[in-house]
């Protein structure tokens, strides 16, 4: 039983004094910390005007907190977006871009990271399932061994015990323990079966009893769930495909592929680790329709997974006296700009769910419109808990916005990626820079000001919007 195991690390706390702990006025109320991380999520929220998808568990509980309309990640892809999560910082770095990131530099920032931090200033600190890149934190053969993503920053790092042989089994999970077969397996899977015939909800009944355990904790304690879907296969039980009429899920304003320069691939991930269809998305409207059903549904099975921990948490009377963040690390393109994925500069690839709620917020339940980025998740925590933060942050404190949901953030939100592209993302204006070398290749602009998905536009007619955008960049740029 993880009891004991917690148990044993508080005696452990009792017995050191806590030496890297501060003193009970740095805590402030000593709030909890609940981080629940859900992977490739795009903003399809109807709490967020998406109408079409189901999610009454996560609609339910941003009416209880703050829901940021427009967060921002780093990095359109799972692990550096998690780097830079746990770094507070952005990708300004090429070691940074990769699912690799936190392994680049680990041993020298660990102890600094969101995790590490909160466990040197006396908060217990457990991570289950995919928080950062590797299930379990591990990151050798079929992710079950070592080395560590953060050596040191967890008091545990684990996965349920399932009928999934290894955490990479696990992580592209097919019903009842089947792996992954690269390049053969299909993109999506309904399985009449209980919601423990996936992962998640192994997930899920391992949060829960670990909730029910942590209520005895006496010392605050910081505890990361990481779900896996909606991420590819789009697979979920076939009661969540159930809940949709596959016909009525619209298809996306803009699906033609840019021309180049552009922020367009592929969509790699999708037809090369799984199998290939007889015919392409772009090309043929019954299987994009039968993919964006799948993906709604692996959507719904996670609301509903989510949905269990949160319940549990309220059952517990723990809400009283944790916070609580919902994230999901990027988007994820379903036909917009000819892409199914993410691995882009555009809107839908780095625009995803953010939910932050602490006890006493003010005006629940009424959505920000403020520019957020993921690098503003670690100074909000340390903020709202009491600590110092790390001098190193790049994010700001959403505090002023989980006050007042009408208060200002900042004027940009910036993100990187390979092959030397940038965009900055400002309340009107999306610009993409291609710079593969030294030079500047070309650019991409989006008008959002009559449009919320944005209307692309010619650079050239707006020159004096691209240089001021370029002034912003060029401040945090490689």
């Amino acid at each position: 039983m993880l009891i004991k195991f917690i148990t044993f690390v508080s005696i452990l706390y009792l017995i050191s004094g806590c030496e890297s702990a501060t003193n009970d006025s740095e805590h402030g109320d000593k709030y909890n910390i609940l981080f629940i991380a859900i992977d490739d999520l795009r903003n399809d929220l109807n709490a967020l005007g998406t109408d079409h998808v189901i999610t009454p568990n996560l609609d339910a509980f941003a009416s209880q907190a703050r829901l940021f309309s427009r967060h921002y990640v780093q990095v359109p892809t799972c692990g550096s977006s998690r780097a830079a999560l746990m770094r507070g910082q952005r990708a300004t770095d090429t070691k940074f871009l990769p699912n690799t990131a936190i392994l680049e530099t680990h041993e020298e920032w660990a102890h600094r990271s969101l995790p590490g931090w909160f466990r040197n200033h006396g908060y217990q600190t457990f991570s289950l399932g995919k928080v950062t890149h590797y299930p379990g934190g591990l990151t050798g053969e079929g992710w079950a061994e070592g080395p560590e993503e953060l050596p040191g920053v967890w008091d545990r790092s684990w996965i349920p015990d399932s009928p999934w042989h290894t955490p990479e089994d696990m992580m592209h999970g097919y019903a009842n323990g089947i792996p992954r077969e690269r390049g053969v397996s299909p993109t999506w899977e309904a399985h009449d079966g209980p919601d423990t015939a996936y992962p998640d909800g192994w997930v899920a009944n391992e949060a829960v009893q670990v909730l029910e355990e942590l209520v005895a904790v006496e010392n605050p304690w910081f505890f990361a769930v990481g779900f896996f879907k909606p991420h590819l296969p789009f697979a979920a039980p076939r009661k969540y495909f159930d809940l949709y009429d596959r016909d009525d899920i619209p298809e996306p304003e803009d699906t033609e592929i840019p021309r180049p320069p552009s922020s367009w691939h592929g969509s790699g991930e999708f037809m090369n680790n799984y199998g290939r269809h007889p015919s392409n998305p772009n090309e043929d409207s019954s299987y994009a329709r039968q993919l964006r059903h799948a993906y709604a549904a692996a959507t719904s099975y996670v609301d509903t997974q989510v949905g269990r921990v949160l319940d549990q948490m309220a059952a517990l009377g723990l809400l009283e006296k944790t916070i609580v963040v919902i994230w999901s690390d990027h988007g994820f393109a379903l036909g917009e700009q000819g892409i199914w994925g993410k691995h882009s500069l555009y809107e839908t690839a780095l625009k995803s769910p953010l939910i932050i709620y602490y006890p006493g917020i003010k005006e629940p339940g009424v959505v920000s419109e403020a520019i957020v980025e993921t690098i503003d998740i670690f100074p909000t925590l340390t903020d709202l808990a009491g600590l110092t933060a790390p001098e190193e942050l790049e994010g700001i404190s959403l505090r002023p916005q989980l006050i007042n949901p009408s208060a200002f953030s900042k004027e940009a939100a910036f993100a990187h990626w390979t092959r030397g592209q940038s965009t900055v993302r400002t309340d009107e204006w999306r610009l993409i820079i291609h710079r593969p070398e030294t030079q500047i290749e070309g650019f991409e602009l989006f008008d959002f000001r009559n449009n919320k998905n944005g209307i692309r536009t010619n650079p050239d007619d707006h020159p004096v919007k691209v240089d001021k955008m370029m002034e912003k960049i060029e401040n945090i740029s490689f």
